[in-house]
């Protein structure tokens, strides 16, 4: 009699991509870049602070198909470093608390709202919504298992990340860190390193003078204490040569 053959399950695999670009042009993502990065600076010396930008997103183990990738995202109490995508139930069962979305576009209404849906439904408590290319956010908050709409954006400060939004005298929208300073561009942090190098040189070739300047006039005091003393043993020669001549030195 052949034995019934029980063939093991096919593991699930849950991919790291949807084959979908991570930005559809310059603006966004140069929005995306800054936001990751200013707010990955601004969690450099913690370990328990995960911000990440392009990431598929599983909540539900043995569910592959529901998935989907915020811009950016920020997980507390999860440890920094590289994933290719973020399974919660590997992440202790910590869903993002933070999203950022910036709108492209090609995105439509539809999947926005989805989108929105998605993280309210899986536990995110602050949600953005960036359009760069009108200047205009959108900003949501959890209060129990809803997600409405900040009214004030101006007044709104993160309860989780401290940040804080406005418009500058061009009409553009800005991103604050909670100590003031403006969330900055690669560029703008490039050039500012740029700026700093080049002051750094400056001063570092200063002091270099100002030491050169300093060794010159201590070697020229020594040449004067050197001179000085020569002039006195040569007075106190001339002194011991007249006194030997029966005449006073302090009389000549």
């Amino acid at each position: 009699m052949t034995p019934n053959l029980v063939m093991p399950l096919a593991p699930i695999v849950y991919p790291d991509s949807d084959g979908k670009p991570m930005a559809e042009n310059t603006l966004q993502y140069q929005w995306i870049v800054t936001l990751r990065e200013n707010i990955a600076a601004q969690y450099a010396d913690r370990n328990d602070v995960l911000v990440a930008a392009d990431n598929l997103i599983y909540p539900e183990e043995g569910n592959p198909r529901l998935c989907t990738a915020p811009d950016v995202y920020v997980a507390f109490g999860r440890p920094p470093g590289h994933r290719g995508s973020y399974k919660v139930w590997e992440e202790g069962d910590t869903f993002p608390q933070v999203i950022f979305e910036v709108l492209s576009p090609n995105n439509t209404q539809q999947e926005m709202n989805a989108k929105r849906t998605f993280y309210r439904r899986h536990g995110a408590e602050e949600y953005y919504l960036i359009d760069p290319d009108n200047n205009s956010i959108e900003i949501r908050l959890r209060e129990g298992r809803g997600f409405p709409e900040v009214d004030d954006v101006t007044t709104f400060v993160s309860p989780r990340l401290g940040i804080r939004f406005n418009w500058n005298a061009d009409g553009e929208l800005v991103v604050f860190r909670a100590d003031g300073t403006r969330f900055r561009t690669w560029q703008e942090l490039e050039r500012e390193y740029q700026e700093s190098a080049s002051q750094a040189q400056q001063e570092k070739e200063r002091a270099e003078h100002e030491k050169q300047r300093a060794e010159h006039e201590k070697q020229r005091a020594e040449h004067e204490k050197q001179r000085a003393e020569h002039e006195k043993q040569r007075a106190d020669r001339l002194a011991a040569k007249l006194r030997e001549l029966g005449l006073d030195p302090e009389g000549v």
